[in-house]
């Protein structure tokens, strides 16, 4: 198998994963806390932030973990790699959140696939992910480009957790996830009604983080290898 071939198929895992983390937390949450909604947030919190750690680890040397195409995108921008990866990448990362969230609806005895109803997109939400996108990009390249890529698995997995309570929209920052949470009407779902405007958010937010990153660090101090 090519290196190519086989990052395809880490990004296709570690994405379904992450999914499967996201609305498997979720849906065991509203079961294990039904009339506690902030409690219900914590667990899901806590669960994506350690599971989307452990993923960033396990994947790491095999595609990068990035599991996000606003991550791969401003990668090569920043780092002028071949557009090819993206070609590979981006439709990969959504077609495995797509079968992560399906998976985590079966493993729930729920309907494999439910258009999920609950609407997300007013302002407030949105001005949330293009905080939480931004600063996504920000912690990572931060780390990249400063030779402290070995600590993006917990500095990621952190931030994404602390994020789920400091936005309102509690931090999707991806649009392939944002995808996947289309096919799953339970706590992590979206309407996809509201998916186009986060993840238009989303590439908004992407692009200040991408701004951010060549004023504050302008050189990389080592071969970039993104994550999240």
């Amino acid at each position: 198998m090519s290196p190519l071939a086989r990052a395809a198929v880490g990004e296709f895992l570690g994405s379904a994963g992450l999914a499967a983390v996201v609305v498997g937390s979720g849906i065991a949450a509203q079961r294990l806390s039904p009339t506690d909604v902030g409690l219900q947030l914590f667990e899901n919190a806590i669960a994506t932030a350690l599971g989307l750690a452990v993923l960033i680890l396990a994947f790491a040397t095999v595609s990068g973990s990035h599991f996000n195409p606003v991550v791969t995108v401003v990668d090569i921008t920043l780092h002028r790699r071949s557009w090819s990866t993206a070609a590979v990448y981006l439709p990969t990362q959504v077609l495995g959140c797509i079968a992560g969230a399906v998976l985590a609806n079966v493993m729930f005895a729920a309907p494999a696939v439910a258009w999920s109803t609950t609407d997300r997109a007013d302002w407030p939400h949105l001005l949330s992910e293009v905080v939480a996108t931004a600063g996504l990009i920000l912690v990572i390249f931060a780390l990249v480009r400063t030779g402290r890529s070995h600590l993006a698995a917990p500095a990621v997995g952190a931030y994404i957790g602390a994020a789920y309570f400091f936005t309102s929209s509690t931090s999707f920052a991806n649009p392939a996830i944002t995808i996947g949470r289309m096919f799953t009407d339970t706590f992590a779902g979206i309407a996809p009604a509201s998916a186009l405007p986060f993840i238009g958010a989303q590439l908004v937010g992407a692009a200040l983080g991408f701004a951010a990153v060549r004023v504050l660090f302008p050189a990389a101090a080592e071969p970039a290898t993104a994550r999240d």
